[in-house]
């Protein structure tokens, strides 16, 4: 099976998004695909951009040390916030090469939740498989439907709003 064009490995991840250890929470982006071009600017034509990205869960994350030893679960909150790192891929094509040029920097803020369910809890072990869509953009502000599953089984899902934008200053 080939790879896709938008397979993404740690160092490209890390050269996208500011977060680091141990907030950093995508392993991998599989693949980013969508309707028309998704490097151009009309922000319309990204609705329908999916980013599908991959967390493998191990008994050495932090979180596992109080939540809760005798029973390590993955809090909800960190699965949402792994939704929303994958989620902001959405606009890698776009943004990558202005990032690697420094001559913009890439900001995402995570501005709103609905609708999440927790429906199987996250144990050290799990690989984790999060696919997103875009479902709407307004100029910086974007909807996303966000799934998380575990050998195929769903696991967790929510409506998330972030706020993707660029910058001509580099804050990070």
């Amino acid at each position: 099976m080939e790879r896709s064009p938008y397979y993404l490995e740690q160092k490209q991840i890390q050269e996208f998004l500011p977060h680091r250890q141990p907030f950093l929470l995508v392993d991998r982006i599989l693949d980013i695909s969508g309707p028309g071009s998704l490097d151009d600017e009309d922000t319309k034509s990204k609705i329908g951009i999916k980013v599908i990205g991959q967390k493998n869960v191990t008994v050495n994350e932090p979180f596992f040390q109080g939540h809760f030893p005798e029973y390590p679960i993955m809090p909800g909150v960190l699965i949402i916030e792994a939704m929303a790192q994958v989620a902001s891929f959405s606009m890698y094509p776009k943004m990558i090469k202005r990032v690697r040029s420094e001559k913009e920097n890439f900001q995402c803020a995570l501005v709103g939740v609905d609708g999440a369910r927790f429906r199987v809890p996250v144990t050290p072990g799990d690989v984790l498989r999060f696919e997103t869509e875009v479902t709407a953009c307004r100029t910086a502000i974007w909807t996303f439907k966000c799934k998380t599953f575990v050998e195929g089984k769903l696991v967790a899902e929510a409506n998330l709003m972030a706020n993707l934008s660029s910058s001509q200053k580099r804050i990070f």
